[in-house]
């Protein structure tokens, strides 16, 4: 059969950056992509070799590197490394981040001000630069940055997070208009609650009390629903999207109370 369009929706040989690979968003992103075909980097502070495993097991394609995103030394070395690997990058997909709750009144609210900024905006831009002459090679470059429903409100005692992923909403739209008469794609995905590390520690009663209250879809989505719409901004069919902050929160910004 003789195709009618021309925008392929293929990832298929592409290679894939994921930071925050390890568990959670990430590990998902890398499995997705994986088994769409690309090639995919897993770079996490924890070691990503497990998820790495499961990936070659399976079949797939996938290489790991320890990193911390807040260190530039450290980013310039692992994408080197990357592209040393793979040859080349196509895709960035700034997942890594880290939640630290303190009070603007509390001890701990410096370090946590400090450690939240460094890794979930200052991470994401640092990976863009390093990633960016290699992105510019690329058939169909695409970059997307993780962000939060935080982003896009607020919650108490999380000022740092809350800050944080606002910042990332900001980056991502600057970068769009920036990159953009480079045909580079910049998107932002702000998830809302997910089963991840972060949630972790809430009770299953909590959330579905939660859920229930907040959520028209009434439940917490799994790590793969996020990681679908990451891999849907990436593909060279989504040419004519960027500076788009998507919301993957079973409806809860859209609900009044």
């Amino acid at each position: 059969m003789v195709r009618l369009t021309s925008l392929s929706r293929s990832v298929a040989g592409s290679v894939v950056i994921v930071t925050g690979a390890a568990s959670g968003m990430g590990r998902a992103t890398a499995h997705l992509f994986a088994d769409e075909g690309a090639r995919v980097a897993l770079l996490d502070v924890n070691d990503p070799e497990a998820v790495v495993g499961e990936i070659v097991a399976a079949g797939g394609e996938a290489a790991g590197w320890v990193l911390d995103v807040a260190d530039p030394a450290a980013v310039e070395q692992v994408v080197a490394g990357v592209v040393q690997r793979f040859g080349g990058i196509d895709i960035l997909v700034n997942n890594a981040g880290l939640v630290a709750p303190a009070g603007i009144g509390d001890d701990g609210w410096q370090a946590a001000w400090d450690r939240t900024l460094a890794v979930n905006v200052t991470g994401q831009a640092l990976m863009v630069r390093a990633a960016l002459p290699h992105l510019r090679r690329a058939a169909a470059p695409r970059i997307v940055n993780i962000a939060s429903t935080e982003g896009l409100g607020a919650t108490a005692g999380a000022g740092a997070y809350t800050a944080s992923k606002h910042a990332v909403v900001g980056l991502t739209r600057s970068l769009a208009v920036e990159l953009g008469r480079e045909a580079i794609t910049v998107n932002c995905i702000c998830p809302g609650p997910i089963r991840t590390a972060m949630t972790a520690g809430i009770g299953e009663d909590d959330k579905a009390k939660f859920a229930r209250r907040r959520v028209p879809l009434r439940r917490y989505a799994e790590p793969e629903e996020v990681a679908q719409m990451t891999l849907s901004l990436s593909l060279p069919a989504a040419s004519y999207c960027t500076g788009v902050v998507l919301q993957v929160d079973g409806g809860l910004r859209v609900q009044n109370t």
